[in-house]
């Protein structure tokens, strides 16, 4: 394949790694963001005042089963262990999620074995419900009502806006119940933090001769032309100028505060309780276990509904936006010499170790091929 001018928008996991991949097979790459640092919503920067490495835009655990994802990452970035163990609040107690034995045994004020919590647990659940079909019924069928009115049913108002009964079962799937006391929220071979950050991982990996990187450079459609080829990672309706509206999304705002000392003992500490107006509060410094502060950082997380000047963080995928996004896929399959890629450009909420698998598959096609096509449909 002859050497090809490409440009890619957008400087995230899914810019940087297919950049990395087209510089070292020869071709001229030019990556373009319109923020004024890589990394994209995994940006890391240190606090100036305590030192902590701050997630700036919300945590990033970093857990996969790909072992060649694994490798990857690691080639850019030394990564140490980490595992991320949730707490959540609930009637003035604290307990572990995922919902494990320790979970059940503190809400019940029980010392169940593990066969007898199965069993217990199977008598609290509504059996009724066979087939579920939205989030409430996929709950009140595996854990029953106390446990779902505990640590799910506020929690899923305040993060997506709607009553859990409006949400598909496939939300809380993903959740599992353990009945044993393993509490590591993940369940994946390989988990981790970078030890410099991912902001470094990622200068790490765009740090190659074939690659410009233009930083404070938003992206206007005409800007492809004398390009052969490009990657565009943000929104997809963003790049038709939200001629047809613009898909659903929810946002987060972050209250910054520091304090002096330890805040709350853990990184992630989730209030379930709808009385409560946020949804978690993270404390820095825990994500990085291995270093060593006085001070600390920490954020209190709204959700809500995003607007044309937020950052969109997760897709709502309902009925109408999946409708408005067959529409927007039908623009984008017209388009020549385009490929649309990552979280943003193909609206999915995409993990980070999947993020990469499909940027390097995304890669390998087009060097395999010489051209892609615009769009593949991710699964509705």
């Amino acid at each position: 394949m002859r050497a090809v001018k490409i440009l890619l928008v957008g400087a995230g996991l899914s810019g940087a790694v297919i950049g990395r991949r087209l510089a070292e097979a020869g071709h001229d790459v030019t990556i373009v963001d319109s923020r004024d640092h890589v990394a994209g919503n995994c940006h890391t920067a240190r606090d100036a005042d305590t030192g902590v490495m701050v997630h700036v835009y919300g945590p990033h655990i970093f857990h996969t089963d790909d072992e060649e994802v694994w490798d990857y990452v690691n080639r850019f970035a030394r990564f140490l262990p980490y595992k991320n163990r949730v707490k959540t609040t609930a009637g003035g107690q604290v307990f572990s999620l995922p919902i494990n034995l320790h979970t059940i045994n503190q809400f019940y004020g029980k010392t169940l074995r593990p066969d007898e919590a199965r069993a217990f647990i199977e008598a609290q659940a509504d059996t009724r419900i066979i087939d579920p079909q939205t989030f409430e019924e996929q709950a009140l069928r595996f854990v029953g009502p106390d446990l779902y009115e505990a640590f799910f049913k506020g929690y899923t108002l305040k993060q997506w806006g709607l009553h859990p009964s409006e949400l598909p079962a496939s939300i809380l799937k993903r959740l599992p119940v353990r009945f044993n006391y393993d509490d590591n929220y993940f369940f994946h071979r390989f988990q981790g933090m970078p030890e410099e950050g991912y902001t470094h991982m990622v200068e790490q990996i765009l740090d190659h001769p074939a690659i410009t990187l233009e930083l404070n450079t938003p992206f206007a459609r005409g800007d492809g032309a004398g390009y052969d080829h490009v990657f565009y990672s943000g929104p997809v309706d963003g790049y038709f100028g939200y001629e047809l509206g613009p898909l659903g999304y929810r946002t987060l705002d972050f209250e910054r505060f520091t304090y002096e000392g330890d805040y709350q003992g853990c990184a992630v500490m989730n209030y379930g309780e709808e009385s409560v107006p946020y949804t978690r509060i993270t404390e820095h410094k825990h994500f990085s276990p291995w270093e060593n502060h006085e001070g600390s950082v920490c954020y209190r997380e709204f959700s809500r509904s995003c607007g044309p000047e937020d950052i969109p963080y997760y897709p709502i995928r309902q009925v109408k936006e999946k409708e408005l996004l067959q529409k927007y896929v039908a623009r984008a399959e017209s388009q020549s010499d385009v490929t649309f890629v990552g979280r943003l450009g193909t609206y999915r909420y995409l993990d980070m170790d999947v993020t990469i698998r499909e940027a390097l598959d995304t890669a390998e096609s087009f060097l395999k091929a010489g051209t892609l096509p615009a769009f593949v449909m991710p699964p509705l």
